[in-house]
């Protein structure tokens, strides 16, 4: 950051002797003034999840912030909308990762504790502590387990039965103004469609089961007015 300063005066006072052509050294500053306040915005601070984070994102794992784990999580702070991207270990993150490894854990067997019905012949299975969602016929898995982002604290998807009622290829929200393609709405106004932002955006959906464009493509194909759908566990931090 001294070489930088250093680089800044000079160009200021060379764009003082040359200002009667016109020729002024604002830009150069302006550039090192972002840069400096990219470099600043990554913490030195020690997270509480620290380890846990290095740990998944196999960084050597020794509780200790260096400059590549923080810019590890940041990237990764990045990809999902968690803020601040700070690359800060904090909660919000580790449980975005714990979500993540508990996802991967569920394999091709999501329903290996048997909570969702599998007397009900075709049925859309929703979990909502795993964040995750697939399609089976009585006991056999016919698409996904697949990441799907669910209600908020105080809008979160309503558990419980339900059937797909009413089913919109190309819906247009009137309360949330943005479209919902594939939406197959299953509870009131709460429905499975795609959105195009990652499944990990916090803080989570206004009660709608967000899906990823092919994901929730698929299911527009899968499903009918009158197929099951069952809504269990609870979101992560509501």
């Amino acid at each position: 950051m001294g070489d930088m300063a250093k680089t800044s005066g000079r160009r200021l006072r060379r764009g003082v002797a040359l200002s009667v052509a016109g020729l002024v050294a604002a830009p150069a500053l302006v550039l090192g003034s972002g840069t400096a306040a990219q470099a600043a915005s990554c913490t030195k601070s020690v997270g509480p999840h620290q380890k846990q984070v290095e740990k998944f994102l196999k960084r050597p794992v020794d509780g200790k912030q260096s400059t590549a784990d923080c810019k590890a999580i940041q990237k990764f702070q990045k990809a999902h909308g968690i803020t601040p991207t700070i690359g800060y270990a904090g909660p919000l993150t580790w449980r975005t990762m714990n979500t993540m490894l508990a996802q991967k854990a569920a394999g091709k067997n999501p329903n290996k504790a048997g909570k969702c019905p599998t007397n009900k012949g075709r049925i859309a299975c929703v979990d909502l502590t795993r964040q995750l969602s697939w399609i089976q016929d009585g006991k056999k898995l016919t698409y996904g387990p697949v990441p799907v982002r669910t209600g908020r604290d105080g809008a979160e998807t309503r558990t419980g039965a339900k059937k797909v009622y009413w089913r919109s290829i190309k819906h247009w929200s009137t309360i949330y103004k943005v479209w919902m393609p594939y939406s197959q709405f299953f509870d009131g106004g709460q429905a499975f469609h795609s959105v195009t932002k990652s499944m990990y955006n916090p803080p989570g959906s206004g009660g709608c089961v967000n899906m990823r464009p092919a994901d929730a493509k698929a299911y527009w194909k899968l499903l009918k007015n009158g197929d099951d759908v069952y809504v269990y566990g609870r979101k992560p931090g509501t």
